[in-house]
């Protein structure tokens, strides 16, 4: 029997250095918005990352400043820190 994430956290890697980690409920979600990341890329504005723990409230960067992105499933009911 396969188990089903609770949801997903994904690191982003940024230029400079810093590394980001923002949750996602499901796959699919996080596939839609890095949809809009891509296809945003060209315009040179801003996206919003969504921090699922504050409802409402977003990271805001430039989607040139993701060079790497790291999807990781999560399956415990207790947060590793």
């Amino acid at each position: 029997m396969s188990r089903t994430p609770r949801r997903y956290a994904v690191h982003l890697h940024l230029v400079g250095g810093q590394t980001e980690r923002v949750f996602f409920p499901k796959l699919e979600l996080f596939q839609e918005w890095y949809q809009g990341v891509v296809n945003a890329e060209g315009q040179g504005g801003f996206v919003n990352v969504p921090i699922s723990d504050l409802e409402g409230e977003y990271l805001v960067v430039r989607p040139e400043a993701v060079i790497g992105v790291r999807v990781e499933p999560q399956f415990s009911s207790v947060d590793d820190a």
